[in-house]
């Protein structure tokens, strides 16, 4: 937890073994712009205490300070969970739901969007292309779009990169057959 707090609201020198400087967390480095925070839900629960604290006092306390420092900064929560189950079940704060719950956007998982998946496989190629340029034949992209995603994009993703690491020419067939196994 120390570090994941000493990553998010920054630490004093001395502040826990290790510390040997000050150091500024996720906050302080947003500071007039906008923190994503990803997979809020998996905060432990005094975590989330200082998260809410930051959020409506606006004032975040690096570790072995002796006071809060000003921040002004917009968040956005990333969640693969519903969050109002995991309030019900004692997993979440329920002021804290509250609080990041000002704009909720439900983006429905890949494979509840399988029409998504030849633009997003394609873009993602793009990116991880060094000196080559990578193309999908038509039955890697069936396998592709049949696959059910439980990791979603990042899933995608690693399964282009396998993909890649496997192909021995730039064009990707049956190497995604083989990576899905």
């Amino acid at each position: 937890t120390s570090l994941i707090e000493a990553e998010l609201f920054g630490h004093e020198a001395g502040a826990f073994t290790g510390a040997s400087g000050a150091r500024l967390g996720r906050f302080e480095l947003a500071h007039g712009g906008t923190l994503v925070l990803e997979g809020v839900e998996t905060l432990a629960l005094d975590l989330q205490v200082k998260l809410l604290r930051v959020l409506q006092e606006r004032i975040v306390e690096p570790l072995g300070a002796e006071s809060g420092r000003a921040v002004d900064v917009r968040v956005i929560a990333t969640t693969a969970r519903d969050l109002r189950e995991a309030v019900e079940a004692g997993a979440f704060r329920e002021d804290l739901y509250y609080r990041i719950n000002v704009f909720p956007i439900h983006l429905p998982s890949l494979a509840e969007r399988k029409s998504d998946i030849p633009l997003l496989a394609k873009a993602l190629l793009e990116r991880m292309e060094v000196n080559q340029h990578y193309r999908l034949t038509n039955s890697a992209m069936k396998l592709l779009t049949e696959y059910n995603y439980e990791g979603n994009i990042r899933e995608l993703r690693n399964l282009l990169s396998r993909a890649l690491v496997l192909a021995d020419t730039n064009v990707i067939d049956d190497q995604v057959s083989a990576v899905q196994q």
